[in-house]
């Protein structure tokens, strides 16, 4: 018994030793994998930059050391990574042109996209060509793809080409099912968030401003794919109407909407054509991943900051296994922008901010802070997808604001939304309540019952209060008067070129220009640009993906799609300040 015991304890000690090995193991390929990354990629003389449009493309994509360590790959793109690579394409002379192969691909928003096709644009000027493939364009790749100089399409594939449509939906039945009603207050008319939960349909308001939006978005795609393939926006916005997207593949070459149909392995042949080698020879080639080893120019001058503020506005960080994606956290914000402000390396700071808003509170807090900022060296924003509402409740304090044509901005206004559980607690679950107070609202905010009308009127008046205060920071911000944005708020949502002459912005264009922006206001001859807050490393990104459940959040946002931000609002609403500056979350653009 006594030798059993002893090999039984053995063995058990054998594999937990060989565990605690190939652990080891395992660290140390991640450390090399990490360290061969942050070394120069050496880049062979004819090259070829394969920019793959696979996967969700957000502003920011923070690395994840679990898809390394097992094999798989990442569908999450960051809008920064790829901006960066393709400009190292085009300053490094051993990279003759980028090859985009299009799969299934999806931006955060429209404004992104527009980036990315503008830095291809730009990569152009350079002499250099762009050639693209897929086996099917959706709408948005064969956007981005339209600035190459040719455009090739499998012989069985499709271009899809429809225009844009939402359908936002409303939830007020489904809560009313389970004994739930919000109990809302809001200034502003266009102000819709709310909507999904206490409505059946669009408000004439939003329909309105919807509208004008996604015509607006509509507008400078036709015109840039128009510019770009030699089709008139006529021809493109009837292709549309016919819903060309089931047509033949050969009526898509006599629209000019592709060069050619072939298939993936003929591709190869066309790239070696443009680099004048043979048949035989071995395309070079450098994906994503190998562009972030790859040097930039030198760095010389003084530091221009820019800063992400990217997701939903909240308080605090929540810790919750599951979140809702990137957030802006108020606290965590404000002491990185009071480093930058006391930052003497740091000349001036873009403010970079995709953001459809979020706490009302947090948004005055980082206002306060961009304040304090710019009382110290200049401050530039540069509008992302989205900076609305809150995002533009923290933009509005910069000294100069810069937004790409299709960023979604202004929403001047905010609402409370106050869930009301005594129908689900008293009907659905038979629990009884009673009250006893010594003052008139010392039950205030009790789950047992809805607000009453004196209590709706105390709400009203503080939410009028913080309209109130949102509307005088942006006429401070923008040098107007508060009756000039009374006129453009009420919670209206604006399209950065409408935004552009109603001065909620100053100039159309994207980051790059913003930094210039910042250095000639710092009156700077030399610059260059460091990014804030710095990317974990990838010993923290492993950690915090161990502990943050983040793998369990993008298998939800995988599953869910569209529907992931609405529920994701409805879960969190508990943990939410009550008071909200945001847009509404349910419109998806296809």
């Amino acid at each position: 018994m006594k030798d059993f015991l002893k090999y039984v304890l053995a063995t058990v000690t054998g594999i937990i030793l060989i565990t605690i090995i190939m652990g080891i193991l395992s660290v140390i390929s991640l450390v090399g994998l990490a360290a061969s990354n942050a070394g120069s990629t050496q880049v062979e003389e004819n090259s070829v930059f394969t920019l793959n449009l696979s996967g969700i493309m957000d502003e920011r994509a923070v690395s994840d050391p679990m898809t390394m360590l097992t094999g798989q790959v990442s569908e999450e793109l960051g809008l920064d990574n790829i901006l960066s690579a393709i400009r190292k394409a085009k300053e490094n002379e051993n990279i003759k042109g980028i090859y985009i192969e299009a799969g299934i691909f999806s931006s955060d928003s429209p404004a992104s996209t527009h980036a990315l096709r503008e830095a291809l644009i730009d990569f152009k000027k350079s002499g250099k060509w762009i050639v693209a493939y897929a086996d099917s364009y959706d709408q948005t790749t064969y956007y981005i793809c339209s600035v190459a100089d040719k455009i090739f399409l499998n012989p069985q594939g499709m271009v899809d080409w429809h225009g844009l449509g939402a359908t936002p939906y409303f939830i007020k039945d489904l809560l009313a099912k389970f004994g739930v009603k919000i109990q809302l207050c809001k200034v502003g008319k266009y102000k819709s968030a709310p909507e999904m939960m206490t409505a059946d349909g669009m408000s004439e308001p939003n329909r309105e401003q919807v509208s004008a939006y996604m015509n607006g978005i509509w507008d400078v795609m036709l015109k840039e794919v128009s510019a770009s393939r030699k089709i008139a926006v006529d021809s493109l916005n009837a292709y549309a109407d016919r819903f060309i997207t089931l047509s033949t593949p050969e009526e898509f070459v006599k629209m000019k909407l592709v060069d050619k149909l072939i298939y993936t392995d003929e591709v190869k042949g066309e790239i070696k054509k443009l680099l004048k080698i043979d048949a035989d020879e071995k395309i070079k080639q450098l994906n994503l991943t190998a562009m972030e080893g790859v040097k930039a120019k030198k760095e010389e001058g003084d530091q221009v900051a820019v800063y992400y503020a990217y997701g939903q506005i909240v308080d605090s960080d929540t810790g919750s296994k599951i979140s809702d994606g990137e957030n802006i956290v108020a606290t965590e914000v404000c002491k990185d922008l009071e480093a930058l402000a006391n930052d003497d390396n740091v000349k001036a700071v873009v403010l970079r901010v995709n953001s459809p808003g979020g706490s009302a509170y947090a948004s005055e807090q980082i206002w306060h802070s961009v304040s304090q900022l710019k009382a110290k060296k200049p401050v530039v924003v540069s509008m992302g997808g989205y900076a609305a509402s809150g995002g533009y409740y923290i933009s509005c304090p910069a000294n100069y604001i810069m937004a790409e044509p299709t960023t979604i901005t202004g929403s001047i206004g905010i609402f409370g939304m106050f869930p009301d559980f005594s129908g689900l607690l008293k009907e659905k679950l038979g629990i009884k309540f009673d009250e006893v107070k010594t003052n008139k609202h010392a039950a205030f905010g009790t789950a047992s019952r809805p607000f009453n009308e004196d209590e709706m009127k105390l709400l009203e008046g503080y939410i009028g209060r913080g309209y109130e205060l949102f509307r005088k920071r942006v006429a401070d911000g923008r040098k107007q008067s508060v009756e000039a944005i009374e006129e453009i708020a009420q919670g209206r949502v604006w399209l950065a070129n409408d935004a552009l002459k109603i001065k909620l912005v100053d100039e159309i264009g994207g980051l790059d220009k913003a930094i210039e922006k910042a250095a000639k206001l710092a009156n700077l001859s030399e610059y260059h640009a460091t990014s804030y807050p710095e990317q974990p490393s990838w010993f923290e990104s492993l950690i915090s993906t161990a502990e943050s459940g983040s793998y369990l959040d993008e298998q939800l946002r995988a599953t869910l799609g569209e529907y992931y931000e609405p529920f994701m609002f409805v879960k969190n609403l508990n943990n939410r300040n009550a008071i909200q500056a945001r847009l509404p979350y349910y419109i998806h653009i296809k």
